[in-house]
């Protein structure tokens, strides 16, 4: 073994450490997202973990946990004086507020799929062969999504689609729009919903993430099915208009 710098091997471990910390924080987070609890704590008042667990359907013992070492992260604030937890406004924004311009909980799940499909990337780097995207776990495509869909949602239409020199007097007049790779719909929706007089049609091979785009594009009232295939290597699509449901 060589001889270390062990002022310089301080220095690494104790990053690594922040990492790792910051690692189980994040899996942490997501749990916390699918069990409910950070919706649960939306409204800021504070709450003692018996009723929380209540609230959530959660058992006491492993809430106060999770809430303590959330505490400690500094995602959520704890009153030691009333023994009691709640979410900031800011706190709430970024773990509570799915339609808040910085709800954040997506970029975890992203991060989730990274680990769950360790295997078939390490496979990958033996072979050669690649991981297609519809290969990846589904924590990739919902994570991709609700990361982006605050973005969408507070610029697209406001911000960046007017940036476009010419593209949204096209768009207000009547345009047919091809949005390649749409996912699960969420900017082929925001725009249909903006520019009624446009057609926009959504393209993805994945096909879960078309069928998701559709139900979604349903409830929004703007679905018009097109082209519905669940081929891998194939294409998708869905194609959107404004237009009420009954």
């Amino acid at each position: 073994m060589r001889e270390p710098d062990m002022q310089k091997l301080d220095t690494l471990v104790g990053r690594l450490v922040g990492d790792v910390g910051a690692a189980v924080t994040g899996a942490l987070v997501v749990l916390g997202d699918q069990v409910g609890i950070f919706r649960a704590m939306a409204d800021g008042e504070p709450v003692k973990v018996a009723e929380l667990a209540a609230r959530t359907g959660v058992k006491e013992r492993y809430l106060r946990e999770w809430l303590s070492a959330q505490a400690a992260a500094d995602y959520i604030c704890y009153d030691e004086r009333t023994d009691r937890f709640s979410l900031s406004p800011e706190q709430a924004m970024v773990f509570a507020e799915e339609n808040s311009p910085a709800f954040f909980v997506g970029a975890f799940e992203i991060v989730q799929s990274m680990w769950m499909d360790e295997p078939k990337i390490a496979d990958a780097f033996r072979t050669g062969k690649g991981v297609g995207w519809h290969e990846h776990s589904n924590c990739l495509f919902r994570g991709t999504e609700r990361f982006f869909r605050p973005g969408y949602n507070s610029h697209l239409v406001a911000d960046w689609i007017p940036a476009l020199d010419g593209v949204e007097a096209k768009l207000k007049a009547g345009a047919s729009v091809a949005d390649i790779g749409c996912g699960h719909g969420a900017s082929t929706i925001l725009m249909a919903q903006a520019y009624p007089a446009s057609r926009f049609i959504g393209f993805d091979y994945h096909g879960p993430s078309i069928e998701r785009a559709r139900a979604t594009a349903e409830s929004a009232g703007v679905a018009e099915i097109w082209g519905i295939r669940s081929v891998p290597g194939g294409m998708s699509g869905i194609r959107l208009r404004r237009e009420e449901h009954g």
